[in-house]
């Protein structure tokens, strides 16, 4: 498998970074995870709309799901549309929330287009089995794990600290793990995302080969969250930048 990051900002697109994305690649297949603000012009410097295989989502916050409104438009209206409908799997009621998104009608919504399915605790998606836990977060969220070849990502999308995601990461070749929030922050919100050595603990816990750290607000820096994750884990912490490319 390879994983490349389309777009890592935390929680709004930043100067160098669309808010979250991530293609991975295995068999000539094309999965995206998440396709947040900003995401498909990156995706675009990478492959084509029509080469998308399938969509992944972690949960409907705009920073995570809005450029589905985009995608929708390139499949309906660029030239040599209509091209067939690209799975979208995300949490129950998908369809309806980004038809209203677009301020289309509920029926048929994007469903021309695209093809809804509401994650399952394993399905087949392409080459890849996918493996789903609910996350901790104020909307309904799932961490996803991609098993392919005998290897394994596992991305948390958002989510506070929980042992659901120490489960679903376990022996894990990459825990793509946000990392959201300051260390050392008494007034940190809970149950909404991770601190650097929330990551750690979890990635440690888990007994993960290699942790990366994404989905860093602009307004911290990604190098000091990192660093930070390297208190709780001693193994390889690596930082998602966009375009960068991790084989695993």
């Amino acid at each position: 498998m390879k994983l490349t990051v389309i777009g890592c900002s935390g929680s709004v697109p930043g100067p160098d970074s669309a808010a979250s994305s991530y293609l991975v690649t295995a068999d000539g297949f094309n999965l995206i995870l998440d396709l947040g603000s900003g995401a498909l012009g990156s995706l675009q410097r990478h492959i084509a709309v029509p080469e998308i295989g399938a969509i992944g989502l972690t949960h409907l916050h705009p920073d995570h799901c809005m450029d589905l409104c985009g995608l929708y438009v390139a499949a309906r209206y660029a030239p040599g549309a209509p091209i067939p409908r690209i799975p979208v799997f995300g949490p129950p009621g998908t369809a309806g929330r980004m038809a209203l998104a677009y301020d289309l009608p509920l029926d048929p919504g994007m469903e021309e287009e695209l093809e809804f399915h509401a994650w399952q605790d394993v399905q087949q998606v392409g080459p890849f089995t996918i493996r789903t836990a609910p996350m901790v977060h104020p909307v309904p969220a799932y961490a996803i794990r991609v098993e392919h070849g005998g290897k394994s990502l596992v991305y948390t999308g958002d989510t506070g600290p929980n042992d659901a995601l120490i489960e679903l990461a376990r022996g894990a070749d990459v825990l793509l793990s946000e990392a959201a929030l300051p260390d050392n922050e008494p007034n940190n919100p809970i149950d909404l995302h991770l601190t650097p050595s929330d990551a750690g603990e979890h990635a440690k816990k888990a007994n993960v080969k290699r942790l990366v750290i994404t989905h860093v607000p602009p307004w911290y820096d990604r190098v000091t969250q990192a660093e930070n994750a390297r208190r709780t884990f001693s193994g390889p912490v690596e930082i998602a930048t966009p375009h960068a490319v991790f084989d695993i």
